[in-house]
């Protein structure tokens, strides 16, 4: 079957085929575009009638047929169409079936070329902005979990192994500082979407004498493309907003892993919200954290769309090409990901319960103030090369006789060094030993706190 009568038919002897037009319509995602495209169409006509390519009269025709199309599209009365391509087309043809054939004078001065980049901005612009509003959320979650912490404890681990004493409240602070980061990308990313790239054409620019400044004022955009042929074909921003996205998720994922493994029987030091775990349709005693286990599977999804999107661009000749349109499937997808995740993430770490028993327990029981024994001899004069094999050798004799660090007789410690004295008690308590720590960004109380206060009065700023 052949089809005829596209807007760009003309050139054209014979239709095309209706399955390779459906097969190359995009209206099935690009929709997602329809509410910025009319924000877009808006402001172009109000571009064409301040360089008076239309009329005054054509121009309140065409923004009233404008407005009526959005107020459809947000009652979800629009009706899109995969016989009009893409959202672009669907947009016009409706504005043609309200308004008639001065419809046609809306894409006077503009390619679909110019107008997708420009719509794509826009959603990038819109979502780095609404994800670091919910970034911003979850970083006070962890700074109000933090302060109620403050004088709890907690084994550090490296290598999954206990390694140090450290508060609870310097843990929650550490996925603050990633999610800080996360926060600094999207703003970043938000600049590089805010350049606006219409009034470009096709790749050389327009004939008509647009005021691009004019448009892009409207548009809220801060600066406009320097050159049409990059502006039709960048898409740098969108590669930087999956790779912000996709980093975000590496770290909503390490976070699930510490819950995932925190919270195992085994370990049993962290209670998650019944709200966000799952049960077993066999084993009635299951607590599954399926929401965290979610959240490490989208780390994958969203590194694949990254990756989509860099392999996409990395063969293509300048200027658009047709293989550009599959970069609305990684990008939207990667941001979807991220406005569902987050809300879900900030109500996760608000719910989280460390168990302080059972760490109060394991604190002691272990042999996490192995360093702090080392850093005594170290004071007395001991190198500390010499420090950390003798206190090597304690440990390894402490594991064999069963008894925890803590535990071992100021009698035992001398007959490995004379330097062992009664103080060295103090160094073997693991809840002492983050207030030795010296040193911006510590684990002990005060730099705890001092890094509170800073950020809480930081997110008052925003």
């Amino acid at each position: 079957m052949k089809v005829k009568n596209k807007a760009w038919g003309g050139r054209f002897k014979n239709a095309q085929s209706k399955q390779f037009l459906e097969y190359g319509a995009s209206v099935g995602f690009d929709q997602k575009l329809a509410f910025f495209d009319v924000a877009q169409n808006t402001a172009h006509t109000l571009a064409l009638a301040k360089a008076k390519i239309i009329s005054r009269a054509e121009c309140l025709k065409i923004t009233k047929g404008l407005e009526g199309i959005l107020r459809e599209l947000a009652e979800g009365r629009f009706v899109f169409s995969a016989d009009d391509e893409d959202v672009h087309m669907n947009i016009e043809r409706r504005l043609r079936e309200k308004i008639g054939p001065v419809a046609g004078k809306l894409h006077t001065g503009r390619s679909r070329n110019d107008q997708v980049a420009t719509d794509t901005r826009l959603y990038v612009r819109d979502a780095c902005r609404k994800i670091t509003g919910l970034l911003r959320g979850l970083r006070t979650a962890f700074v109000f979990q933090a302060e109620k912490t403050v004088d709890g404890f907690m084994p550090g681990y490296t290598h999954l192994q206990q390694a140090q004493p450290i508060r609870i409240a310097h843990w929650f602070l550490a996925y603050h500082e990633m999610f800080l980061r996360d926060e600094a990308r999207f703003l970043s990313t938000e600049k590089s979407a805010d350049v606006m790239p219409l009034g470009s054409g096709a790749l050389a620019g327009n004939n008509f004498g647009i005021d691009r400044r004019f448009t892009a004022d409207l548009l809220g955009f801060s600066t406009l493309s320097q050159n049409s042929i990059d502006g039709v074909s960048d898409r740098d921003f969108a590669s930087e907003f999956c790779f912000a996205v996709s980093t975000l998720f590496v770290h909503l994922s390490r976070l699930a892993e510490d819950l995932i493994i925190y919270s195992s029987s085994e370990f049993g030091s962290v209670v998650l919200p019944d709200a966000l775990c799952t049960g077993s349709s066999i084993m009635p005693q299951k607590k599954n954290p399926d929401l965290l286990e979610l959240f490490r599977g989208k780390a994958g999804r969203t590194t694949g769309n990254l990756v989509n999107l860099l392999v996409l661009q990395k063969g293509l000749p300048l200027a658009y090409n047709k293989d550009m349109q599959e970069d609305k499937i990684p990008l939207f997808d990667s941001a979807e990901q991220a406005l569902s995740s987050l809300p879900l993430a900030v109500e996760l770490v608000k719910g989280i319960k460390f168990n302080e028993k059972i760490l109060a327990k394991r604190l002691r029981n272990g042999y996490l103030t192995a360093v702090d024994l080392a850093d005594f001899l170290v004071l007395k004069g001991m190198p500390f090369r010499s420090a950390h094999h003798l206190v090597g050798e304690i440990v390894s004799e402490c594991e064999g006789g069963g008894i925890p660090l803590a535990e071992i007789k100021l009698d035992a410690l001398r007959k490995k060094s004379a330097l062992f004295d009664a103080s060295v008690k103090s160094y073997l308590d693991p809840t002492l030993s983050p207030d030795r720590k010296k040193g911006d960004g510590s684990t002990a109380r005060g730099e705890v706190l001092k890094q509170i206060k800073r950020l809480k009065k930081a997110l008052r700023a925003k």
